[in-house]
């Protein structure tokens, strides 16, 4: 791997890779010293287009835990609002000796332009792009999820036979995109569920199941159900009659969570709508692995960072 733009492309030996090296990264973690000095001399660039709090923090703490050294970039008060290129951001940032460029933003695509192009000849990790994808979120998850199954003995597997339900606003989410593309990589059954208007018209090429009922997804007794945030920002019409219909219909209430298997587990990529898409109840449940997930993502992050990076520190003092 020189990037990491799209689980899609990920092997199943790339992605157990990834997730065995996010489990001796997480190892290092419960250390008095948590620093390692794997990329120390290397510089990561925080590319931000967009407004972000988790992952542009989650990043950070795993590149200054790896010792690199870390440029944060953010869109706002840049000349990107003057009208600079991402050509021209691109160039710049290779004139100032960027290692590795970690982007996310709002059109997808823009991290896949920036690996091809040849603007700058640097690992590009993606954190996020358009509607399209968000890797290191379904990496996470999917690490969040091994743990909880396997326990301690998680190294070297995957998902097999694992079943799990993601629902919510499917059409804006690019987190659920990585998952059914990873999930599917490692070996679990998914199904996707919904309003029919926030399912995609492409889902019958995706490899995963579409379900308008959560109730009637809930009777399979799944191993996990993933609940999504519906985006309101990204919404130009109304996708459903109202918030209370919703969470009616798809929202993880209290009643749901009962029906759940006890082993199951309730994940959410956050930021939460407690009310909406997930109750209380469920979002505080012990079977929640809502904060387990926030945790997980500096390991699988610092993870992909060491396994692209680690080339660069060749020729670094």
């Amino acid at each position: 791997m020189k990037h990491l733009i799209s689980t899609a492309e990920l092997s199943r030996t790339d992605a157990i890779l990834l997730l065995d090296t996010a489990e001796d990264m997480a190892a290092t973690q419960e250390r008095a010293v948590k620093k390692l000095p794997a990329l120390r001399g290397v510089t990561v660039v925080n590319l931000f287009y967009e407004d972000s709090t988790r992952t542009r923090i989650s990043f950070e703490a795993a590149e200054k835990r790896l010792s690199a050294d870390v440029i944060n970039f953010a869109a706002k008060g840049s000349s990107v609002s003057k009208g600079e290129s991402l050509k021209d951001t691109a160039q710049t940032l290779h004139a100032i000796g960027a290692d590795a460029v970690v982007i996310r933003h709002p059109s997808s695509g823009a991290p896949q332009m920036l690996a091809e192009r040849g603007w700058i000849n640097t690992p590009i990790l993606n954190a996020g792009d358009g509607q399209h994808e968000h890797p290191t979120q379904a990496l996470l998850d999917a690490f969040t999820l091994r743990r909880r199954i396997h326990g301690q003995a998680s190294r070297g597997k995957g998902l097999d036979g694992v079943h799990v339900v993601i629902v919510g606003d499917i059409l804006h989410s690019r987190v659920a995109r990585s998952n059914v593309w990873l999930l599917n990589t490692l070996g679990a059954k998914v199904t996707l569920v919904g309003p029919p208007t926030l399912i995609p018209s492409d889902t019958a090429k995706w490899p995963a199941e579409t379900n308008y009922d959560l109730d009637h997804a809930l009777e399979q007794a799944p191993d996990a159900v993933m609940t999504l945030r519906i985006q309101a920002e990204r919404m130009q019409d109304a996708y459903f009659p109202h918030t209370r219909e919703y969470a009616r219909r798809w929202g993880l209430s209290e009643a749901r969570l009962r029906k759940l298997p006890e082993h199951a587990s309730v994940m959410h990529p956050g930021p939460m709508n407690r009310g909406l898409e997930i109750s209380t109840a469920a979002a505080d449940s012990p079977q929640s692995t809502v904060l387990e997930q926030v945790a997980n993502g500096v390991s699988v992050r610092m993870a992909a960072l060491y396994l692209l990076c680690s080339g660069q520190t060749e020729g670094h003092a």
